[in-house]
């Protein structure tokens, strides 16, 4: 009697793993090409400039966004991905931030809009500055100009 028998242990009552990793794989790849886009803080026009260095990796250094707002024409102040309402908090708030994440390096990357009011900016600026902070980046785009 070949293979006909009831006691036979022929079938395979172990589920089949082989499609949940191709879809686990194929997310995976998905994620992997999707994450460099995102794109953290406020959406801002940046100036160019002729003499720039590279960016440091992110998460090395905490990023303020500086923008007008279309709709109302008000300031518009990021650290990180919060908004912060009251300018006069920014120093408070980033002192809370840098104890949070443990950072020693006193050091904040600004980006403020190319079509921002200088005044605006350096006001953002003194509030950094209020922080005790040690080094203030301005970021901006390489100029891709012709000389």
């Amino acid at each position: 009697m070949a293979g006909g028998e009831l006691g036979s242990s022929s079938t395979k009552s172990e589920p089949n793993v082989v499609p949940l990793c191709d879809i686990l794989l194929v997310l995976l790849i998905i994620f992997m090409v999707v994450t460099p886009m995102i794109q953290k803080g406020a959406n801002v026009t940046l100036p160019e400039a002729r003499n720039t260095q590279e960016e440091p990796q992110p998460g090395e250094m905490i990023t303020v966004d500086v923008g007008m707002d279309k709709t109302s024409g008000e300031l518009k102040v990021f650290l990180e991905d919060k908004v912060i309402q009251d300018i006069t908090k920014l120093a408070t708030t980033i002192d809370e931030l840098m104890e949070e994440r443990q950072i020693v390096d006193r050091k904040i990357l600004l980006k403020a809009d190319i079509e921002l009011e200088y005044g605006k900016v350096v006001d953002v600026m003194n509030e950094i500055r209020n922080a005790n902070i040690e080094i203030l980046g301005l970021v901006t785009e390489k100029f891709a100009g012709t000389d």
